[in-house]
């Protein structure tokens, strides 16, 4: 079975850090490019950060540049989002995705494979 599986949401104040993974099973992850999107409640799902499957290139939404490291560890068939300076208008649900290839974008059509997401909360 493929999957996906997020975890290291949580609560957090702001300013404060966390870092999410994305684990797989079933599949080789490096053989993917990964995308990391959220959603907030009453919103679209929206892209986030995404990586090539080698980790050569990567990309960020303008909201999170600079504060956002997306990463990845082929060997342990992880990918992860590096959340720093957070903001109350980061709080959602986040998503990882994996796609055949990398296209730099968040079209949802690039991406066969979703996680079931981990909350995280930006709150004092």
């Amino acid at each position: 079975q493929l999957q996906l599986v997020e975890s290291g949401g949580g609560l957090v104040q702001p300013g404060g850090s966390l870092r999410l993974s994305c684990a797989a099973s079933g599949f080789t992850l490096e053989d993917y490019a990964i995308g990391w999107f959220r959603q907030a409640p009453g919103n679209e799902r929206e892209g986030v950060s995404c990586i090539s499957s080698s980790g050569g290139r990567t990309n960020y939404v303008d909201s999170v540049k600079g504060r956002f490291t997306i990463s990845r560890d082929n060997a342990k068939n992880t990918v992860y989002l590096q959340m720093n300076s957070l903001k109350p208008e980061d709080t959602a649900v986040y998503y990882c995705a994996a796609g055949a290839y990398y296209s730099g974008s968040y079209y949802r059509g690039d991406y066969d494979y979703w996680g079931q997401g981990t909350q995280v909360t930006v709150s004092s």
